[in-house]
């Protein structure tokens, strides 16, 4: 399952620009476009959105802690701040990162890619796999099928299933792309045994 962004910016131009530069990346996918945070909560939740990117400038002063709060709801989210103007740093406190209105185009996408390997490893810190889903996790991440593994491994295809919602629970990541870089991060599997 790739990443899926919600965009919050009132100007067109930046909004499909950045959709244009963070959609053509093969680990995300814009879901929705925004110019203003009314339902905000609400469309990040039918959407299962994972990242939000938006210009704190859309909350002005009086809704400071609108994104605290947002956190608080969403806490498995990523919140970048469209920093298009000038800001106080304070301002910035509440947001995972920035994008900046004149990063290049490489300067978003290694951001981007950051953002999720941060998001990765967040949702994995002091979780112990036993042998067995450990191995399970290697095949996935290697891109066998249920059945490969099983008949890799000498089990049945349920206790496949098994091992890879207990891998699930356990890292709080469902897509094979983020059990990958799990993966990898994680010294399980080599660049080099990749599909």
């Amino acid at each position: 399952m790739r990443n899926r962004v919600i965009i919050c910016e009132t100007s067109e131009i930046i909004a499909n620009g950045l959709a244009e530069i963070i959609g053509g990346m093969a680990q995300f996918d814009v879901v929705s476009r925004l110019d203003s945070i009314e339902r905000l909560s609400e469309k990040m939740t039918a959407s299962n959105a994972n990242f939000l990117v938006i210009n704190p400038v859309i909350l002005g002063y009086s809704n400071k802690d609108f994104i605290t709060q947002l956190g608080k709801e969403h806490p498995q989210a990523i919140i970048i701040a469209l920093v298009t103007s000038y800001l106080d740093h304070s301002m910035l406190t509440p947001y995972n990162g920035t994008i900046e209105i004149y990063d290049t185009k490489s300067k978003i996408i290694s951001k981007m890619i950051e953002f999720a390997q941060n998001e990765t490893s967040k949702n994995t810190d002091d979780v112990e796999l036993s042998k067995r889903e450990t191995d399970v996790l290697v095949y996935v991440a290697k891109g066998m099928m249920n059945k490969e593994i099983a008949d890799q491994m000498n089990i049945s295809i349920h206790t496949v299933i098994s091992h890879r919602k207990n891998i699930t629970r356990k890292t709080g990541i469902k897509s094979v792309s983020g059990l990958t870089v799990y993966a990898l991060l994680n010294n399980l599997i080599d660049e080099k045994e990749l599909i």
